[in-house]
């Protein structure tokens, strides 16, 4: 740490002599920190094996915890939610934005383009691809319920669907990450703390932090981590495989899934092994120019009057519907926001700790007012342009009965994608090039992921060796691969709803670490 950040630290409240990894152990050449480690590995091979030998019986026990969770405990998700947006646009306007992360004299690693295109790719950009097309198509034609109770296939269904679509990809997911991700680099920067998620509870726990309440904090945060990327992997293997299966002929299986795997997470372990600058920066570049050029060829194709009228009516429809979504009492739509909504919240807050702890690390040198409106404004803006080109192409095709998707509306949600590139010329050329961005996206989340885990599970520690990067790399898709060979979708949706679930303890979790890191910031700047 530098001497300038340690003076500076020992002057505060809120500063702790523990160091990061000083509890770790060696492990066939891994530096582990033993109670988080071996615990959730402990988990992952529990859970593998109970979900191979019982993968009905795992799916119907995970979908029922995460059906309780969310009907439960849905205003508890919705309260979060909205408070966490709160939160992130009061510390850009307080006194406290004006603190930089790493001290006065801390200067960015990265440049602001880099930056921005690591903190996208980690966030959703993978999510973006799978759901821009279905998700407007599926509000509008009543795939799973319609916004706030709408009429299907009317003109006000279509300003619902834009505005709902934004609604789950805007502000809120944003502010999710955005909490962890200032409160991480926030402790670790400012304060030499661990860069690990229960430093976030410093000023809260003191010293307790560093014990078996700590230990609980960063296992479910490693299991959230690791589940979430295994369930990303699967799902993204099967878009992949649906868009070959649409271009190549190439049968939708589970061999031809596992062969994705395969590939996405050989590349990724030889990405994670170069390391944020030589893997990650690069994947996130190439990712950000290929999402722009696809992006520019569907606006001018599509019709680029269209387009700007959707970008007009999609803000607009964001504005108004952000609210009247935000609410939870009264609302008579319980299919739609429990199902949609609920759902959402849970699964951000279960993927915080990763995409947090990666926009940490890799944004030191900002302001807290920079960082946030980074954060929370820039891929919100991204957002509305990506969904008006994407989502409302779509929803053009669907209200003028033009192919598969205007002829029978929402029937494959991994081929939604490819069927609206192929009402557009040169399908064949666009269509492949989605397929690669759909893997280069699942690469650089699973790259970042095992640094994340990593990074959890050697305590705190951002330097490990390179056994145990690949380690995680490798095993989120042994994880991914294994579930789909020997229990099929249903391993996978029990997975996932594994990872959901993981929410409910956590969006707990990020209250508090509203309150810690605020004390944390009030002390920093007195």
């Amino acid at each position: 740490m530098d001497p300038k950040t340690r003076n500076r630290s020992k002057s505060s409240d809120y500063t702790s002599d523990y160091k990061a990894g000083q509890d770790n152990v060696q492990i066939l050449g891994m530096d582990v920190h033993n109670p988080v480690f071996t615990t959730s590995a402990v988990f992952v091979i529990a859970f593998i094996a109970l979900a191979l030998i019982f993968p009905a019986q795992s799916k119907d026990i995970l979908m029922g915890a995460r059906t309780w969770s969310i009907e439960t405990f849905d205003w508890l998700f919705m309260i979060g939610g909205n408070v966490f947006v709160l939160f992130c646009l009061a510390v850009i306007v307080l006194p406290v934005g004006k603190i930089r992360l790493g001290g006065e004299d801390a200067k960015a690693e990265f440049s602001t383009m880099s930056w921005f295109a690591m903190l996208f790719a980690a966030g959703m950009g993978i999510g973006l691809m799978f759901w821009s097309v279905a998700e407007p198509a599926a509000y509008y034609t009543d795939w799973w319920g319609t916004p706030l109770g709408v009429e299907p296939n009317t003109p006000e269904a279509a300003k619902a669907a834009m505005g709902a679509t934004m609604f789950h990809w805007g502000l809120h997911p944003w502010a999710i990450y955005g909490v962890v991700a200032l409160a991480l680099a926030f402790f670790s920067f400012n304060k030499g703390l661990p860069l690990t998620i229960r430093s976030a509870f410093y000023p809260l726990l003191g010293e307790r932090c560093w014990g078996p309440i700590g230990h609980v904090i960063d296992i479910i945060a490693a299991l959230a981590t690791i589940f979430g990327l295994a369930t990303s992997l699967g799902l993204g293997a099967s878009q992949a495989a649906g868009g070959l299966e649409f271009l190549f002929g190439i049968e939708n299986n589970i061999s031809t899934q596992i062969g994705i795997i395969f590939v996405v997470t050989a590349i990724a372990v030889f990405s994670v092994v170069r390391g944020l600058d030589g893997g990650v920066k690069l994947l996130s570049n190439i990712n950000m120019i290929i999402a722009a050029v696809l992006m520019l060829f569907v606006i001018i194709f599509g019709s680029i009057s269209g387009f700007f009228s959707h970008l007009f009516s999609t803000t607009v429809a964001y504005v108004e519907y952000v609210i009247p979504l935000s609410n939870w009492v009264g609302r008579d739509d319980t299919k739609f926001y429990e199902g949609w909504t609920v759902f959402y919240w849970a699964w951000w807050i279960s993927w915080s700790p990763f995409v947090g702890m990666f926009i940490a690390r890799v944004s030191k040198g900002r302001t807290v007012r920079e960082f946030m409106t980074a954060v929370l404004l820039v891929p919100t803006v991204v957002s509305i342009f990506w969904m008006s080109a994407f989502g409302g192409q779509a929803l053009d095709q669907i209200q003028a009965g033009i192919g598969e998707l205007g002829k029978n509306g929402l029937t494959d949600v991994t081929a939604a994608m490819f069927q609206m590139l192929e009402q557009l010329p040169m399908v064949e050329i666009t269509a492949f090039v989605a397929i690669i961005l759909v893997l280069v996206f699942f690469i650089t989340s699973s790259d970042s992921g095992s640094l994340v885990i990593d990074s959890i599970t050697a305590g705190g520690k951002v330097e490990t060796p390179v056994p145990q990067r690949i380690f995680w790399a490798t095993m989120e898709g042994f994880i991914a691969a294994v579930l789909l060979f020997g229990g099929g979708s249903e391993a996978l949706t029990a997975l996932q709803a594994g990872a959901v679930t993981t929410g409910l303890p956590f969006v707990v979790i990020l209250l508090l670490m509203c309150i810690s890191t605020y004390k944390g910031l009030r002390s920093e700047l007195r």
